[in-house]
């Protein structure tokens, strides 16, 4: 079966040698905050309106650094769905609260988050590419 691209754009932060995620309601699972990129926007778009929506915060556009581009299997949909996700570094110096389809937010190392029921594959190619970085150690 031919492979579908799902693009979409995640949230960066890092405090703390931890990384921020939300709890996804409908997967069960933990996340980059962000999501879906729809039709006519781009990644930056996308992630604007998506911490808007999973947080209530107002970005501002010049607040966000990009930092990488991640590919791996979608979790959560069928195999042959790949999520393309833009990824943007945002230093959160605001106090940030769940809304929407998301439960908790909460900050992670990797060993904590390994330990967690589910890990999606995208989150964890994100912590060894932070951590081959430098930024995570």
């Amino acid at each position: 079966m031919e492979k579908i691209a799902l693009p979409t754009a995640g949230l960066v932060v890092v405090d703390d040698n931890k990384l921020l995620l939300g709890y996804s309601r409908n997967k069960k699972a933990w996340y980059l905050l962000g999501g879906k990129v729809d039709q006519g926007e781009n990644s930056l778009e996308a992630l604007l309106r998506e911490i808007a929506e999973e947080t209530n915060l107002r970005l501002s556009p010049d607040s966000l650094q990009f930092y990488c581009h991640i590919s791996a299997p979608a979790y959560g949909e069928n195999t042959h769905i790949v999520m393309e996700q833009d990824c943007f570094f945002y230093k959160l110096e605001e106090e940030i609260q769940a809304s929407s389809e998301i439960d908790e937010i909460r900050f992670f190392d990797f060993d904590t988050y390994q330990k967690e029921p589910i890990q999606v594959p995208g989150v964890v190619l994100l912590y060894q590419r932070l951590i081959a970085d430098g930024y995570l150690h």
